[in-house]
């Protein structure tokens, strides 16, 4: 009911709906209505209760599902079910838990998470009311092998919405990292299960700093948030929508136009890597690199010192600028 109220005030936004005219296109009573309105409201929406009737207003403080499927498309594949924590341990793991019972493009999003990670089991710091901290769980019919390209997929939606939204020059790590000002605001985990030739289900983790106005002195070198780049606050809800809606066409277009090239195009036209000299580690191992191009089936092409090219497969390697964080 709560929902189909909401739903109702969103498709009259800006306009006041009496109580008597959402009792009577939900068919219960007056009373009802304004005790759901009540809950609703406990639960972060900014709705204006007057003489006229009921009316929505922007709400930019808190994540909430109906702020953000207000602005996707009617017949969006990602984003159909939102799935809105206060709090959560991490929304990967959640997802993983649900991904079997849910349909594909359902999205488990959190205002924080207490376990949240990033590649290589590294910790993710998730500060409540602060962040974007998101899953989305896929089904895609393609091999196993391939799932490492929606990790680029995602990098490139984030990326254009970023730009979109805040008109911060926002550059992708490849494959997995988005940095603006050499420094990171947001990490990108794709998981999977499956078997030798079938994916059972992809989640791809987002996590976002988006409004967080300071970091550990440990962190501060090599970490930034949107707000501290802007000097303003940034809408979360607008974003997060910005988003999904850049990764529904990407997506799209991989999984069901089988073409990867629009995602290479933002992954080529706003890397943080390319043409510039960096250091590839593994483990005590560093090698001094320039990468060239990011190949058709997503990897780094780099140019060692000695002048041999060669690529670089995700996950094998880590990346590292000298005095910088990319």
């Amino acid at each position: 009911m709560k929902e189909r109220i909401l739903k109702t005030l969103y498709d009259k936004k800006g306009d006041y709906v009496s109580g008597e005219e959402l009792a009577g296109l939900l068919g219960v009573s007056r009373t009802a209505i304004w005790k759901h309105i009540k809950q609703i409201k406990q639960e972060g929406y900014n709705i204006e209760t007057t003489k006229k009737g009921y009316r929505i207003l922007d709400t930019k403080e808190k994540l909430l599902p109906m702020e953000i499927k207000g602005r996707l498309d009617e017949d969006s594949i990602i984003g159909k079910e939102i799935l809105h924590f206060d709090s959560i341990d991490s929304t990967n793991d959640y997802a993983k838990k649900i991904a079997y019972e849910v349909a594909e493009g359902t999205i488990v999003i959190s205002e924080e998470q207490h376990s949240g990670r990033g590649r290589m089991g590294r910790g993710w710091s998730s500060p409540k009311g602060d962040g974007i901290w998101m899953s989305i769980i896929l089904k895609p019919m393609i091999p196993p092998t391939e799932a490492a390209k929606l990790t680029q997929v995602a990098a490139a939606a984030v990326c254009k919405a970023i730009r979109q939204t805040t008109e911060l020059s926002a550059l992708i790590k490849w494959p997995n990292d988005i940095v603006v000002g050499n420094k990171k605001v947001c990490g990108i985990l794709t998981e999977m299960a499956g078997e030798l030739n079938e994916v059972n289900y992809i989640i791809v983790g987002i996590g976002i700093n988006v409004n967080t106005d300071s970091f550990p002195k440990e962190l501060s070198e090599k970490a930034t948030s949107l707000f501290i780049q802007k000097g303003e606050r940034i809408d979360r809800n607008c974003l997060a929508a910005s988003i999904i809606k850049e990764f529904t066409i990407l997506y799209k277009s991989y999984i069901h136009e089988k073409s990867f090239s629009k995602t290479l195009d933002v992954c080529r036209a706003f890397s943080a890597l390319i043409g510039k000299e960096v250091y590839l580690v593994k483990g005590e191992e560093r090698e001094r690199v320039t990468p060239i191009d990011i190949t058709d089936d997503g990897l780094l092409m780099v140019r060692k010192s000695n002048g041999e090219v060669t690529t670089i497969i995700s996950g094998e390697i880590s990346i590292r600028g000298e005095g910088q964080y990319i």
